[in-house]
């Protein structure tokens, strides 16, 4: 399987734990990922609040720069999954509106083209599911997650609008991380919450209710006995891990639950020790699922 690889900045930026386990993820997956490294920013959503088109085009630069390798692309973010799904849903519905955009392109010989040699945009959890197939993750998995209890955390992006993001076609994709947690041997733990906001898209505009998102998620996670998260999101991540202290004081309880992006767990079942998949980075200890495992040889 080869793909174009579109890593978003916030794994190379404040996670890079992130993109250094994808990259020892596809390795062991057999996974060649070509990556796009003069790609840029999403926009995250920000972007488009104040300028639409502004953040049109910088998502048809990198949809035109991934039809250039003649692959489908890969991204590891689902803020950059919903926000680059909303831009080609708009992009592919007008010709006009996109012969548009096209022109501000032009300079770099750039073009997106609908429907492009059959392009897709699909965040790792998706290309996990449905196009590497669990079968076979199953047969790389050489430390399965015996005991481990992980609660999946969706977040926003990769679930809503459903009409955006092909769950006409993919109806159980917010199911995916449920069936990447088992397929890897651990136990799902079903919690209030896993679909949820994590509170960053708020946090520079109300940082109490951010926070108190956050906390409350992490604490119904805790109730319900969960060892650790996994989020296919790097924003989710900054929320859930590095506010975690913060968020803590806002709803007076104690916390302390590991926080584990996508790659890292699959990395875990791959064989990776945390310190390859950069775990001693986060600010959540990840030791107690470190110890989980440590009966669990590789």
């Amino acid at each position: 399987m080869k793909l174009a690889y579109w890593p978003g900045c916030v794994s190379r930026g404040f996670t890079p734990e992130l993109h250094g386990s994808m990259a020892l993820v596809a390795e062991r997956l057999e996974i060649e990922l070509v990556t796009l490294d003069r790609a840029n920013c999403c926009g995250a959503g920000v972007i488009a609040e104040h300028n639409q088109e502004l953040a049109d085009t910088l998502n048809a630069r990198t949809f035109a720069l991934a039809q250039q390798t003649g692959l489908s692309m890969m991204n590891i973010c689902s803020t950059c999954q919903g926000a680059q799904s909303e831009c080609q849903q708009r992009l592919d519905a007008d010709s006009a509106y996109r012969a548009h955009i096209n022109e501000a392109l032009a300079g770099e010989g750039l073009e997106y083209v609908k429907d492009g040699g059959g392009f897709e945009n699909k965040n790792f959890l998706w290309v996990l599911v449905e196009d590497y197939g669990l079968e076979r993750l199953k047969t790389k998995v050489t430390r399965p997650l015996a005991g481990l209890r992980v609660g999946p955390f969706y977040g926003c992006y990769v679930v809503r609008p459903k009409h955006r993001l092909g769950y006409e076609e993919h109806p159980e994709r917010d199911l995916y991380l449920e069936y990447v947690i088992e397929a890897l041997g651990g136990e799902v733990v079903d919690y209030d919450g896993s679909r949820k906001c994590c509170g960053f898209p708020v946090i520079t505009m109300n940082r109490e209710t951010s926070l108190r998102q956050a906390g409350t998620h992490l604490g119904d996670a805790l109730d319900q006995g969960a060892d650790c998260l996994v989020t296919p999101c790097p924003l989710c991540h900054l929320n859930l891990d590095m506010q975690q202290p913060e968020a803590a004081k806002i709803v007076d309880r104690d916390l302390g639950l590991a926080v584990l992006h996508l790659p890292q767990l699959v990395g875990l079942a791959l064989g990776y020790k945390p310190k390859q998949l950069g775990m001693s980075l986060h600010i959540a200890s990840t030791e107690w699922v470190e110890e989980r495992l440590t009966g669990v040889p590789a």
